[in-house]
């Protein structure tokens, strides 16, 4: 095999490669091991903004959402602002998972308080408009052979969009904590607001073009011209490469020899 036919099989094989990774250099994992739930409510948030997002699945099942490398500080704050990636609350069946463990009364009463407080804070944080919950609970241990028993208390901090019509719902949210806890009245429950204010950069939708097929924003475009142009170098230099051969081969050809000349 001639070395020129060596090298044009290493280009063939060395383009494809190069134009991968300068495909794959661009994109950058913004969040990982998500459920699908998760990754379709954030790649919708980020679409919207006029961000390109792509998700991949991992061997164990999870999800992982990519964006352009350039973007990534913007992608991190419109996420931020919408509440995203919302936050995990446990469960009871988790907190009071059988684990062998022999727990003391103390413990099981701060395990008990701090499941309902999870509870709580997921049920608020389902509202429409609220980004982000909290629930706080005092639950004090009285001594029924005591005369003054000290009550309980909630607290309940939310973050919730400012277009939202959280404040109006401040009643039901009362509603619910008290009656999610035993012995806890009405006017014992404190709710603390805190509107949040989209940013004028994330709430309106940039003007996507067409580049190549492709409907992308002004931002991205200067990638993708980067890329299209190293592409198109490469295969011009496989052109170049393959037209090099079969002209050396050609040349190196039998060549015909005049009628009555010998051999």
């Amino acid at each position: 095999m001639s070395r020129s036919l060596r090298s044009l099989r290493r280009l063939r094989v060395v383009v494809p490669v190069v134009a991968c990774l300068a495909l794959a250099a661009c994109k950058v994992d913004l969040y990982t091991n998500l459920d699908e739930r998760q990754a379709n409510e954030m790649i919708a948030v980020l679409v919207k903004s006029g961000i390109p997002a792509e998700r991949t699945v991992g061997k164990t099942g999870r999800l992982s959402i990519a964006v352009d490398q350039q973007r990534f500080a913007e992608a991190i704050e419109v996420l931020r602002a919408a509440g995203l990636p919302r936050a995990t609350y446990a469960n009871l069946g988790e907190v009071f998972k059988n684990d062998g463990l022999v727990s003391s009364p103390v413990q099981e009463r701060a395990r008990l308080i701090f499941a309902l407080s999870q509870e709580l804070s997921e049920s608020v944080s389902s509202i429409d408009g609220v980004l982000s919950a909290r629930v706080h609970l005092a639950l004090p241990e009285n001594d029924l052979m005591k005369r003054t028993l000290l009550p309980s208390s909630a607290s309940v901090f939310i973050r919730y969009r400012a277009d939202a019509p959280v404040p109006a719902l401040v009643p039901q949210i009362k509603m619910l904590v008290t009656n999610g806890v035993e012995g806890l009245s009405y006017d014992k429950v404190t709710v603390v607001l805190v509107p949040v204010a989209a940013e004028e950069a994330q709430t309106q939708r940039i003007e996507l073009r067409t580049f190549l097929g492709l409907r992308l924003d002004q931002a991205s475009i200067a990638g993708a011209r980067t890329i299209a142009l190293v592409v198109s170098l490469l295969f011009l230099a496989l052109v170049a490469a393959t037209v090099a051969l079969a002209w050396r081969t050609f040349a190196r050809g039998p060549r015909l020899r005049p009628v009555g000349t010998k051999p």
